[in-house]
């Protein structure tokens, strides 16, 4: 009797559960968006960076172009919104790897450039 009600059991288990249907307009709409996000984040990264090297170039302090690149990264997400009216469907997730992206590749390309730059 024992082996009829866990047989049961485990049917009723594998009957219940269904896959969800595939939004495949859904799917493409948010990585097309996330796509664009991305290449944003990149401008504002190459921009950092090279304004940040402006600036370290004309002897200003270096917290000065730090202090300004946090801001713009703190603000981005904002414009970010405001260019792409989609970006809605950015989870937490989505936004931070988009800000972790930005920052870093706003510090990496600034320390390239002023390290391998003449000027200094």
């Amino acid at each position: 009797m024992a082996k009829k009600v866990r047989r049961k059991l485990e049917e009723e288990e594998e009957a219940a559960f269904e896959f969800p249907v595939f939004d495949e307009l859904g799917f493409v709409t948010k990585e097309f968006e996330l796509t664009a996000g991305l290449v944003f984040a990149t401008l504002f990264a190459v921009l950092l960076g090279i304004l940040g090297w402006v600036m370290t170039a004309q002897g200003i302090n270096g917290f000065v172009p730090f202090g300004l690149g946090l801001v713009v990264l703190i603000l981005s997400p904002y414009a970010i919104r405001r260019v792409r009216d989609r970006s809605t469907l950015f989870t937490k997730g989505d936004w931070a790897g988009l800000l972790a992206l930005e920052f870093f590749g706003w510090l990496a390309l600034w320390f390239v450039l002023v390290n391998v730059s003449p000027m200094l």
